[in-house]
């Protein structure tokens, strides 16, 4: 019950976001009726079923022809739905400015439009009348009737209107500016007040601008972190101190790779720029902590056959993170074991300075294979150091009550998409990095691979060379 309505919760949420886009995006951006409007308003709808379609299929067993081509296409909408919709967001800030600059603008040139062509003022006191076009219309005089006298030579004369008075013209002139100047304010405060409803023309040029600054940020920002994932993970070095490592294990050095995501989206090519990129750093021991696929066996197999080619002194060795439990965990470690690697289920082996330790992942609690400290701890040398690999992060608190001097975890994926970062840190106890937990020290890899959308942002892809260093020395 709680999941369906926690799915209801989300779907709605999905469709008012949905529907959010589409207005900013089409509805107020295009005519109706347009070929435009048409093609976004289809694009509404298909967008979101692809990304349905992309979650889903994999888990209900679809040919995996179909999950390949429902992937890029639906788990990619899902990075741009997120950044085009935070772009739109600091674009509502934007929106009622940039309509006011426009607003004024407009009723600066309506100002001096009107002011160089003139306008109609009151006649003063029935003197002086201005007309339009700033002419002096002929005054009439009136005069007592009485008895018609004769016309003399004068009167026979044309008229001739007195000339212009200069105060009389500069009053005129001054009544038009003052009448223009509080047109263009009146102006200038309505439009401020409401500048889309007054101007149409106005709204669906700032509705434009906006939202094509909106669709270029979001849509680079996607670019941006899918070149991340593609170009492959970088190499980071971090050098840890432990108490009890012994002098001989001086600077033995783990190469840490979590969250591979073989899938439907990342793999063999994916695969292979991990080992190579694993084998450059020539470490002493390889770990791979988790979440390595996305899928089957049968489907992905052939794609995970690269890390039979990972190459270190003492081995490469493997736990299993909650997306083996969604793929056939039993089946996946039978193959890293036939691909070389070492799996450590609830298990530990004893090295020359340290002993090495793995649990599974919490996951695996649903079928009877959760972790279990007591088998892959509990009868060791409490002299010796000892090293953990946990997938995810929250089992520090077990790790810690069973003296781990060092767990390497993964899992957290650093966020994968700002700010997806702080919501990963709502769940684990360190996102990224290492940190100091009582006697134990935690580190998490930010994986490199990638899972749903191949892009990260603000959470570039690692693999990390730990180097053991011995307080001894």
């Amino acid at each position: 019950m709680v999941f369906v309505l926690v799915a209801l919760v989300v779907l709605a949420l999905l469709a008012s976001v949905h529907r959010y886009v589409w207005r900013r995006f089409v509805g107020d951006t295009t005519a109706p009726g347009s070929t435009l409007r048409r093609v976004g308003t289809v694009a509404a709808f298909v967008l979101p079923l692809l990304s349905l379609g992309a979650m889903t299929s994999g888990r209900i067993g679809a040919p995996f022809w179909l999950q390949q081509v429902l992937a890029w296409p639906g788990f990619l909408w899902l990075a741009c739905l997120l950044y085009l919709t935070l772009a739109l967001l600091v674009g509502e800030a934007v929106r009622p400015l940039l309509g006011r600059v426009l607003a004024r603008r407009d009723a600066a040139a309506a100002a001096r439009t009107t002011a160089g062509t003139g306008t109609s003022v009151p006649a003063a006191e029935g003197t002086v009348a201005a007309t339009a076009n700033g002419t002096r219309p002929r005054t009439e005089e009136l005069v007592p009737a009485g008895p018609p006298r004769p016309a003399t030579p004068a009167d026979r004369a044309p008229a001739t209107a007195p000339p212009a008075e200069p105060e009389a013209e500069a009053e005129a002139e001054a009544v038009r500016d003052a009448e223009a100047a509080a047109r263009a304010e009146t102006e200038a405060k309505t439009a401020a007040a409401a500048p889309g409803i007054a101007h149409p023309s106005r709204r669906l040029f700032v509705s434009r601008v906006v939202g094509g600054a909106a669709a270029a940020a979001g849509l680079a920002t996607v670019g941006y972190g899918t070149h991340n994932v593609l170009s492959g993970p970088s190499v980071k070095r971090i050098t840890v101190p432990l108490a009890k490592l012994p002098r001989a294990a001086h600077g033995f050095r783990i190469a840490v790779v979590s969250d591979i995501h073989i899938g439907p989206i990342l793999g063999r090519a994916h695969t292979r720029r991990i080992v190579d990129t694993i084998n450059s750093t020539s470490p002493d021991l390889v770990a791979v902590v988790g979440d390595l696929v996305d899928g089957s066996v049968a489907d992905l197999g052939s794609a995970a056959e690269p890390l039979a080619g990972l190459r270190s002194r003492h081995g490469s060795f493997f736990v299993t993170g909650n997306h083996e439990y969604f793929s056939g965990a039993e089946q996946w470690v039978n193959h890293v074991r036939e691909l070389g690697l070492i799996p450590l289920e609830n298990a530990r082996v004893e090295l020359g300075g340290f002993d090495l330790a793995g649990v599974n992942d919490i996951a695996g609690e649903t079928e009877g294979q959760g972790p279990d400290f007591v088998r892959a701890l509990g009868d060791r040398d409490l002299s010796r150091a000892a090293v953990l690999l946990a997938h995810q992060p929250v089992v520090i608190h077990d790790a810690v009550e069973h003296g781990v001097d060092l767990q390497l975890s993964g899992h957290t994926h650093g966020g994968q998409l700002w700010p997806g970062n702080y919501l990963a840190e709502l769940a684990n106890p360190t996102v990224a990095g290492l940190e100091q937990y009582g006697d134990t020290q935690l580190f998490v890899s930010r994986g490199a691979g990638a899972w749903g959308p191949p892009v990260r942002v603000g959470a570039p892809a690692d693999i990390t060379v730990v180097e053991l260093a011995s307080r001894q020395a």
